[in-house]
């Protein structure tokens, strides 16, 4: 996998992907994230409210990951017209630096202000990206999910005095900050466009990684989007999904690591992986791991478990990443594979 050529596409959105793109950035230079539009919160929130544009928030995290990678310094050669690795790693500084103050733009990054700026430039996010990679010589490429913005839509129990009821909840941030149990996710608008170039990225792959991240705001809307779902079931590319170390206050509150496969399957029960990783002390070895065993069956996956965190942190190592992923499209399986006890 440390080919400069393979193609790999990371999904997901905010702080996972930014972590899951460093980590890809280590074994290939050529590396397309494909990023959730559905934030309404903070400064994404008030572009979207006031321009119309997709949110950028995550859009600039996923640019700005593929700025700072070690991979992406050591890549660019100084010379004419090339920006080396410290103007990467400025720039990446530069795109996360938020505006203080308490004026109209307090708050703002810069790098949302640019993005959104661009996009109403050239009338195309897309194009917009693209452009803000070749100024700024990124290797890789950064695609939304969607080229218009979503919404966020969730049932949530346990806010009516009858558990039995739930109450649909709207907005990325309403649905992470709810005090109920989340139940199910929807996008809207219903069955919303797929960007294309995404959907192409994914069929061209020689491996697609989804998650970690939020999970029912980051993670789950990627196959929410029919046209991407059904590149994901198409493409020929090695599948991975990575799972949270842990639950999300709000979003996943309570939630084991099973549960997590278990309600991505009830919202795409036609998706196929071929791993499924998480991390071994995450999920001690016993029962509790017999079941992830079978709970990664209903994806057609392998359970694979390994040291992934950053230590005392519940927060993936970029790094320890990218070697069990490295070791595990180089065939060395047995070292993280699991495989359910049998019974006496």
């Amino acid at each position: 996998m440390t080919a400069p050529g393979k193609r790999i596409v990371a999904l997901g959105g905010g702080h996972g992907l930014f972590a899951t793109v460093t980590a890809m950035r280590y074994l290939s230079a050529d590396v397309t994230a494909v990023v959730t539009v559905a934030d309404d919160g903070g400064s994404s929130g008030r572009l979207r409210a006031e321009l119309g544009v997709i949110p950028p928030g995550d859009l600039r995290m996923a640019l700005s990951a593929l700025m700072s990678a070690p991979a992406a310094r050591a890549a660019a050669p100084s010379g004419a017209g090339r920006i080396d690795g410290d103007g990467h790693r400025l720039w990446s500084e530069v795109f996360q630096h938020r505006f203080g103050g308490r004026g109209a733009l307090a708050g703002h990054p810069i790098g949302n202000l640019l993005l959104a700026g661009l996009t109403e430039v050239l009338d195309d996010p897309v194009a917009a990206l693209d452009e803000l990679i070749e100024v700024f010589d990124i290797d890789g490429r950064v695609l939304p999910m969607s080229t218009v913005p979503l919404e966020i839509e969730a049932d949530v129990s346990g806010l009516e005095q009858d558990p039995r009821i739930s109450r649909a909840i709207r907005g990325q941030v309403a649905v992470a900050t709810t005090p109920g149990k989340v139940r199910r996710v929807r996008l809207l608008p219903a069955e919303p466009p797929a960007c294309a170039a995404a959907c192409e990225a994914i069929r061209s792959a020689d491996l697609v990684v989804l998650g970690p991240g939020s999970w029912f705001s980051s993670v789950i809307p990627h196959v929410l989007v029919p046209d991407q779902l059904n590149a994901l079931r198409e493409t020929g590319a090695r599948k991975m999904l990575f799972v949270n170390l842990a639950a999300e206050p709000g979003e996943t509150t309570g939630f084991s690591v099973e549960r997590h496969l278990h309600v991505l399957h009830a919202h795409a029960d036609v998706l196929r992986v071929d791993d499924i990783v998480v991390d071994a002390a995450s999920v001690p070895a016993g029962r509790e791991r017999d079941h992830l065993v079978r709970a990664a069956a209903m994806f057609g996956a392998q359970l694979h478990a390994g040291d992934l965190a950053i230590p005392g942190r519940a927060v993936h190592d970029p790094e320890k990443v990218a070697a069990l992923v490295n070791e595990l499209c180089e065939g060395e399986l047995s070292r993280y594979a699991v495989r359910a006890q049998e019974s006496p």
